[in-house]
Order: structure tokens, then sequence, then C-alpha cells
């Protein structure tokens, strides 16, 4: 084939491929770029607590974004949110995945066991948890003060430090079951004469996992690590839940910043603003993370 009638063999593959693809183009449009294009724009202007257009505001909103005095401390809550969260679920998820892989009696009831919070609300296992944790009536203070691991009830979710910390527990326990599964499926991918193989060449058990079960699982780790970087990020039913009635700002991620400028102040040109913000750092950490780990790279 010449190098002249390759590209209109391209654009003619292109084309026949477009009555197949234009539905899910047209739904990409609709549900992501079109939202995502409105937030910019309003991000430019200059919205009243009521919803009026009173013009543009050029870069003001932004400014007055970087001028707000708590941004340096929201932006390290939500790092440490997004790194300590998705780590611990990806972490505790290997492991997880790797016991349910073998075969033990009672298997399958640990694996449905183990679906239970993906199937429940998340503000509902979110209430749940602030009920357990109250220090007057919560059953979980007290079965922590009936085997002496507090001397007293201890009010948990009424500390912004611990009432973050016990947010980012749940956030970690409602996200094990899909991380769990993801892994779990690429495990059962992997060949068993692959790690036999591995075996007959003298490869122990932590050197087969670190050397050929873990760079197998890389599509699969990346897939959970993405998805639940997204939905971390994103965050907001449990915040708010556990740390919603808490004053002030040390608590709080750029995603319920947004939710405080709109409901508390009506600064909804800043709370664009801030959307837009989060658009870019989430794309941007996706983008370095399939950057550096590539996840589809043959080994």
């Amino acid at each position: 084939m010449t190098t002249s009638t390759a590209p209109r063999s391209r654009w003619r593959a292109s084309a026949a491929a477009g009555p197949w693809l234009g539905p899910a183009l047209a739904l990409i449009l609709a549900v992501v770029i079109f939202p995502a294009a409105y937030m910019v724009w309003v991000s430019t202007r200059e919205i009243s607590g009521f919803g009026v257009d009173r013009g543009g505001a050029g870069l003001e909103n932004y400014r007055r974004l970087l001028r707000f005095e708590a941004i340096g401390q929201v932006l390290t809550n939500t790092v440490v949110w997004v790194v300590g969260v998705v780590l611990l679920t990806v972490f505790i998820s290997l492991g997880l995945a790797q016991f349910l892989d073998k075969a033990f009696p009672g298997r399958q009831l640990v694996r449905l066991a183990v679906i239970v919070p993906w199937a429940a609300s998340v503000v509902m296992t979110s209430t749940v948890f602030v009920y357990g944790l109250d220090p007057f009536y919560g059953i979980i203070n007290r079965f922590l003060v009936d085997l002496h691991v507090l001397s007293e009830p201890y009010g948990f979710t009424q500390r912004p430090v611990s009432a973050f910390l016990v947010s980012m527990g749940i956030a970690v326990f409602v996200s094990l079951p899909f991380t769990t599964y993801t892994l779990l499926a690429g495990l059962q991918a992997i060949p068993g004469d692959v790690l036999e193989a591995a075996q007959v060449d003298g490869a122990g058990p932590a050197a087969a996992y670190r050397r050929v079960v873990l760079p197998m699982l890389r599509p699969a780790l990346a897939v959970a690590t993405i998805i639940n970087i997204i939905n971390v990020f994103n965050s907001l039913p449990i915040l708010r839940t556990v740390t919603g009635s808490l004053p002030g700002y040390d608590a709080d991620t750029t995603t319920t910043l947004t939710f405080k400028f709109i409901q508390a102040d009506r600064q909804i040109g800043t709370a664009s603003a801030l959307s837009v913000v989060n658009f870019v750092l989430v794309l941007t950490v996706i983008a370095v993370y399939l950057r550096v780990v590539r996840p589809m790279r043959e080994d």
C-alpha cells in the first residue's frame, strides 16, 4: 500500500466505524464533555447566591480561591485522604484476593461476605459507624471500653483529626469489595503453568509472587487503582456524614469544601473554580500514574 492510499484507508475505516461509535460518542459528549466545559465557563462568571449571572469575572474566582485562608490545610487533607485510602485499600485487597483465590471450606460464603460493604449504601454504612462510635451510646465505644482499650468513651467523630481518620477507615472498608474482586479476577487469569515453571526454576513463594504474579497483575492493579483514585478523590457522602457537623475546615477535602462554598457561603463561582481545579488534579494524577506504571507494557 502506498503512502497516499494509507490515510484514505484509515479514513474509510473510521467512517465505517462511525455509526457504531456515534451513540457512545454522543453520550460522552452529553454527560462528560459538555458538563466539564460548562463548569469551566461558570468558573469565569460572577454568580450570585441565588444563581443570577452578573457577568464575567475573569480569573477572580480562582484568585479568591487562592486567598482562602484554609486552602493549604484542605489541600493537605486531600493528599492524605486520597493517598492513604488508595494505598491501604490496594494493600489489603491484595492479601484478600490472594486468600480468596485459595480453595478452603466455606470459600463461597466468605466471597459473598466481602461483597456486603459494596452492596450497602455508603451513607448508611457511614451512619452505622457514626452511631457505633458515639461516646454516650455507641456499641463500638462500649466494646473498646469493655476490652480496656479505652479507659472511658471517646468522641471519635467529635474531633477533626479522629473524625478524619474514621472517615478514611470507612472509605477503605467500602472500597475493599470492588478492589478485591478486580484483583481476584486478575489472579485467576494467571495461567497455572507459569507459576509451576517459576517453581521449577527454583523461585520460592515470595520470589514467584514478586517477579511473576505482581507483573501479571499490573493491568488489574491499574484498573483498581485508577477507579479508586477517582472515587476517593470525589468522595462526598462519607466525609459529609462523619465530619459534616464539625466547625471549620480542619477535616475538609477539596470536594467537601466545594459544597461548603455552595451551601454555606453561596460562592457558586468559587465552587466552580475549585471543581475545575479538582478535575485537572484528577486527570494529572491519573496521567502521571499511567506514565509511571505503564500497565499494558509487555514484560
